[in-house]
């Protein structure tokens, strides 16, 4: 049987006409602080709002839509793209979610230490990093979109070394504790942090040296650690919040 015996009968104006988007919950760190990609909308609907960058699927896969649209926005090059953590997040279809058309998005989440500063795409006016305190409210539903990659991001850094990317090749406890801080949202005991890093197996590893100088009270010098070869963290970091709500 050949194709057009297959499509005997079929008729596409019976059809509602559908489309796929690809939208991106860009995120990075900026002076000490996490912060998200936001474009300004320059075409309806929704015209002047801000949103996550994204776009409609032309003739690529999924993943490919997604890093196209980051680049666009970001003035990133195909080969500044391999720094990027960019995995897929979730798919959001209830109708509704856009007034032109059912529209299904499937969300990417895009993280990584540094990001260059962002240029308006083809469909934007605007285009800026924003701090996850000052966010804006978002067109679509942008908004449980972001919520969402924000949790993943987080999650991340409790069952990943992802984190260890966003130091230096060599770096103390502490710094690495200002990571967890700024993404997680809320402090973190220092001794207690200290002890878990290195408990888990394959985190980091010592280099064998120290910093320098002392500590800004005049305390000893801090010990030099380097990304070790865990892919995952076992036992997993998890957030105080998290740990509150496994022992209640």
């Amino acid at each position: 049987m050949n194709e057009s015996e297959f499509l005997a009968g079929y008729d596409p104006r019976a059809f509602q006409p559908m489309a796929v988007t690809a939208d991106v919950v860009a995120l990075t760190i900026r002076d000490g602080r996490l912060h998200v990609l936001l474009v300004r909308r320059g075409e309806p609907p929704y015209r002047g709002a801000w949103a996550l960058p994204g776009g409609f699927v032309r003739d690529d896969d999924l993943q490919e839509a997604a890093a196209r649209e980051l680049a666009e926005e970001t003035n990133l090059f195909p080969h500044d793209l391999d720094r990027v953590h960019l995995e897929q997040l979730g798919t959001y279809g209830k109708p509704g979610r856009d007034p032109r058309m059912r529209v299904v998005t499937v969300a990417y989440l895009a993280f990584a230490p540094w990001l260059p500063d962002p240029k308006a795409g083809s469909d934007a006016d605007a285009a800026l990093w924003t701090p996850l305190t000052a966010t804006r409210e978002l067109a679509f539903d942008h908004a449980k979109i972001l919520d969402d990659g924000l949790e993943r991001a987080r999650s991340k850094l409790e069952y990943t070394p992802l984190a260890t990317s966003f130091v230096g090749e060599e770096f103390t406890i502490s710094e690495l504790r200002a990571v967890y801080e700024v993404v997680w949202g809320e402090p973190l005991h220092a001794g207690n942090f200290h002890r878990k890093v290195l408990s888990v197996p394959g985190f980091v590893e010592s280099t064998g040296m120290t910093t320098e100088r002392g500590g800004p009270r005049g305390g000893p010098r801090a010990r030099l650690y380097r990304k070790g070869d865990a892919k995952r963290l076992h036992p997993a970091l998890l957030r105080p919040s998290r740990e509150d709500e496994i022992r209640n």
